[in-house]
């Protein structure tokens, strides 16, 4: 099985070309920080809303994903309000290494049950526009990610706070049994919000930038909840009530 996704490859020149990328597997990382201070604060964030982080596991921590869930629709169904964004570093190995950005919206309701489990409950969506990674492997410590959610200010950290990319495809492949030689995707985790609180909202956006060439990619997309689509009375409870954890 496969996801195909139509995308464009722009090069440190400025020149671009459109191309289809293939990918066969999907990850997840969490808390791909280099300094593993630097991941405390986003693990204090979600512990506030109940969410419990694997700290026995060795960071970091991998989730596989289903490939359906790779998207670049400009809707994402939901089906609680529990759920908000985070800005990462994607990256995609083709026939080399190429960087973008996207968004690991995360169902925040269902992560406090399971987090592997939240990781599938909504799309991963990504900016379609890629860096050659081999271009700009030496300023990639400059560039920076920024998040919105209705139009105020979310995320905003540099890439230097993350594993770099090459480092992330060696760990990858070091921990997980048959990732493939090329074909697959990897979003590379989040830190901390600005206010340091999960933050819940209708419409997202995102993006990296390059400062050194003002160079940016990114995208946006807008949440819908489906559930409410079901008049009062008639919806299930997200959660069984009879398991003690009606929401």
């Amino acid at each position: 099985m496969s996801h195909k996704l139509n995308v464009t490859i722009e090069g440190a020149d400025g020149a671009s070309r459109d191309a289809e990328f293939v990918t066969t597997r999907m990850y997840n990382l969490g808390s791909a920080t280099r300094d593993p201070e630097t991941a405390v604060a986003h693990q204090q964030e979600v512990a506030k809303s109940g969410i419990y982080i694997a700290f026995d596991v060795p960071a970091p921590r991998i989730y596989p994903i289903a490939l359906h869930a790779l998207t670049t629709d400009e809707e994402l169904f939901v089906q609680t309000h529990r759920t908000s964004g985070e800005v990462e570093i994607v990256l995609h190995m083709a026939d080399q290494l190429y960087v973008g950005v996207g968004s690991d919206h995360t169902d925040r309701a269902m992560e406090t049950v399971s987090i592997p489990g939240s990781k599938q409950a909504c799309a991963n969506h990504v900016a379609p526009v890629f860096w050659p990674y081999e271009e700009m492997r030496d300023s990639w410590d400059s560039c920076v990610m920024r998040s919105w959610v209705d139009g105020r200010l979310y995320q905003d950290v540099g890439v230097a706070a993350f594993i770099r990319p090459e480092d992330i495809i060696t760990m990858l492949r070091e921990r997980v049994s048959n990732v493939p030689e090329r074909d697959f995707t990897v979003f590379c985790g989040t830190i901390v919000s600005v206010d340091k609180a999960l933050g819940y909202g209708a419409d997202w956006k995102y993006e990296m930038e390059e400062p050194a060439t003002g160079r940016r990619i990114g995208s946006s997309y807008q949440v819908v909840d489906i559930l409410t689509e079901v008049n009062p009375g008639f919806r299930v409870p997200f959660f069984n009530p009879q398991k003690g954890n009606a929401a």
